[in-house]
């Protein structure tokens, strides 16, 4: 018999799939595709306003989590733009958490190594905690380096995926409840009492970002899944091997793959990787997706207005999903 708190870790994890054994002898394309959408809490649209409007679309809409950008001190230049105004990972997640509470809540991805890991250890503990275990912890190593000069980081930056790797052990280790000393290349701890736990405990999946061949064997090796971000469906097929290796390697099951992706209707702008045209033009790269074995997009509307923004969620759910 399962205890309440056991029942909903079983039932929130990022990593267990419902009816997992006959979900994997079905092929992807009619695997049933989860969506969740990563909040406007950065770009020229972050507001208060936008935040909600965006969190309340989600779950108007079903879709099972809200995803949330990292960046804290930027330097000028177009490459940072979307990144001037950028609400905490964080405290937004907490914040949207607290008045939307059948959403998961998702860091899309948080630049671990710009933080001190046991600080970081204590508020996603907090927030699973104070959320009924509704945290996925995605990611990654960063890769402005003015930034972490910004952040008194500079000299991280060069060791910042060795930094990631011992967060997470240490990570697993605190949320595990465990007392025993922790010796790692970052931590040394000896005498301690971590609390709260996550109410996951040390099942709170973590997800790993990151298109570097490092970032993929970790994901393989350490992560409960993959995380990828403007990437299209051909460069993620490479991908799939490398974390797949690491993953048999480590004698671990292979991750959940999810893709972020920014979506725009009626477009034909090049840059940056997006699901571009018509509803049927994004379904059919969306399938693209989902015959890789990707099961979760998290999705970002390019428009100027938040109502842009709601729209075209709105439309994707409308127009796009039902051909997926």
């Amino acid at each position: 018999m399962y205890s309440r708190r056991e029942s909903r870790r079983q039932r929130n994890s990022f990593a267990v799939r419902n009816n997992a054994a006959t979900a994997a002898c079905l092929p992807a394309t009619i695997r049933r595709m989860k969506y969740g959408i990563c909040l406007p809490n950065f770009t020229d649209l972050a507001d208060p306003d936008a935040i909600e409007a965006a969190a309340a679309t989600a779950e108007r809409l079903g879709w099972e989590t809200v995803w949330t950008t990292d960046h804290v001190l930027v330097p000028n230049g177009d490459e940072t733009s979307d990144y001037r105004t950028n609400y905490d990972a964080i405290l937004a997640l907490a914040w949207v958490g607290a008045r939307h509470p059948g959403l998961r809540l998702g860091t899309s991805v948080i630049v671990v190594p710009q933080r001190n890991a046991v600080l970081l250890a204590k508020e996603l503990s907090s927030l699973d905690a104070l959320s009924g275990g509704r945290l996925i912890a995605g990611v990654g190593v960063g890769w402005n380096l003015r930034e972490f000069g910004n952040l008194g980081a500079a000299d991280r930056f060069h060791v910042r995926g060795a930094y990631l790797d011992a967060t997470i052990d240490l990570w697993r280790h605190l949320w595990s409840g465990s007392t025993e000393p922790f010796e790692g290349r970052f931590h040394a701890l000896d005498d301690f009492v971590f609390n709260p736990l996550p109410a996951q405990g040390a099942s709170l999946p973590i997800v790993v970002g990151g298109r570097s061949e490092p970032a993929l064997r970790r994901a393989g090796r350490l992560g409960d899944g993959y995380h990828s971000s403007s990437t299209n469906p051909e460069s993620y097929a490479k991908r799939i091997p490398v974390i797949r290796a690491a993953a048999e390697a480590a004698g671990r099951p292979m991750p959940l793959l999810s893709a972020r992706v920014h979506v725009d209707f009626d477009s034909a702008t090049t840059g940056s990787y997006a699901m571009r045209g018509s509803p049927e033009e994004v379904a059919a790269e969306a399938r693209k997706f989902a015959d890789l074995g990707v099961e979760h997009l998290a999705l970002f509307f390019d428009a100027p207005t938040t109502a842009g923004f709601i729209e075209g969620a709105e439309r994707f759910a409308a127009e796009v999903a039902p051909l997926i």
